[in-house]
């Protein structure tokens, strides 16, 4: 068995028992091309997700090691994944949810277990998560609400899995709130230091709130963001209003306040880590892009996490 799929298994069996991240660990692996670009590379794969994804990714040599958890549908809000053993668990505390729904790929990854996993956003569902737990979650271009990604804690993995160099430098404009969500301060503060590499310029933009589009499915342009990219490479934003809430649910919070935007307008985006709170839980700082330029998020990420240094594994 090749080493990085060893020290994989052996980082999962250490920790697994408390974070509950896999639904499934595999035990049987195929032989890898070692010309491929990521040879040998273990991943976890979220539960339910396309095939198709999962397929590309092992066609670049990557070498999946388990399905990650999911929410089980016994709450409304759908905020952590659930095993055989219990609830997914956010590696910084115990007490709070990672994120969903592709909570334990998020996890898998914050704890050292993968250098990469896939998952699905919707509304959030890689952002808000590689937020909360401290890492890299990206949404590709879509033409659909729900679009494919990864997490990861390495902006050259994200450059290789997309295929760009992501060394551009691309303009970027701030909004703490999108003009309508309510965002703690220290959370837009956290962010706001995490984005200086990239100069933003504050703009007043006002959108929708998307609630009503969201749940309705409407999906498609949104004539101010269309504006807005007109003039700018990247919107930079918190990633989430708050941190991580308990196991027992979110209250009236809406997490993905400031993501959900993006899924209806299919703009490509990024939670980059952006530093820890007073708490010690880890902040985002999400960065949006035009239509087909997941390479400007590459470079957003190679420019913060070159000044905020990416969070270790947590104990």
């Amino acid at each position: 068995m090749p080493d990085q799929i060893s020290a994989a298994l052996a980082r999962l069996e250490e920790v697994e028992p408390v974070l509950c991240a896999f639904h499934e660990v595999f035990r049987s692996f195929p032989p890898v091309d070692p010309a491929l670009p990521l040879a040998g590379v273990p991943i976890a794969v979220k539960r339910g997700e396309r095939r198709g994804h999962r397929e590309a990714l092992v066609a670049m040599g990557c070498v999946p090691i388990g399905l990650t958890t999911t929410p089980d549908g016994s709450t409304p809000w759908q905020t952590w994944g659930r095993n055989s053993r219990g609830v997914t668990r956010n590696p910084w505390n115990l007490d709070r949810t990672p994120g969903g729904s592709s909570a334990g790929s998020a996890v898998a990854v914050a704890s050292g277990v993968v250098p990469l996993a896939t998952g699905v956003d919707g509304a959030g569902s890689i952002r808000v998560p590689a937020a909360w737990c401290g890492v890299f979650g990206l949404k590709t271009t879509s033409s659909h609400r729900a679009a494919v990604g990864v997490f990861t804690r390495d902006p050259a993995l994200l450059a290789t899995y997309l295929g760009t160099s992501g060394t551009t430098s691309p303009t970027a404009v701030w909004s703490t709130d999108l003009g309508f969500a309510a965002v703690d301060d220290d959370q837009a503060e956290i962010a706001w230091r995490a984005a200086a590499p990239l100069r933003p310029r504050p703009v007043p933009l006002v959108l929708d709130d998307p609630a009503d589009d969201w749940f309705a499915g409407r999906c498609g342009p949104n004539p101010v963001l269309e504006e807005l990219f007109e003039t700018t490479d990247l919107l930079l934003t918190p990633t989430t209003p708050g941190p991580p809430h308990g196991h027992d649910g979110p209250g009236d919070r809406i997490n993905t306040a400031l993501t959900w935007a993006f899924n209806l307008s299919g703009h490509p985006a990024i939670s980059i880590p952006a530093g820890f709170d007073a708490a010690g839980l880890p902040v985002g700082v999400q960065a949006v892009a035009r239509h087909g330029r997941e390479a400007d998020l590459v470079a957003a990420a190679r420019l913060i996490s070159g000044a905020v240094q990416v969070a270790p594994f947590p104990p």
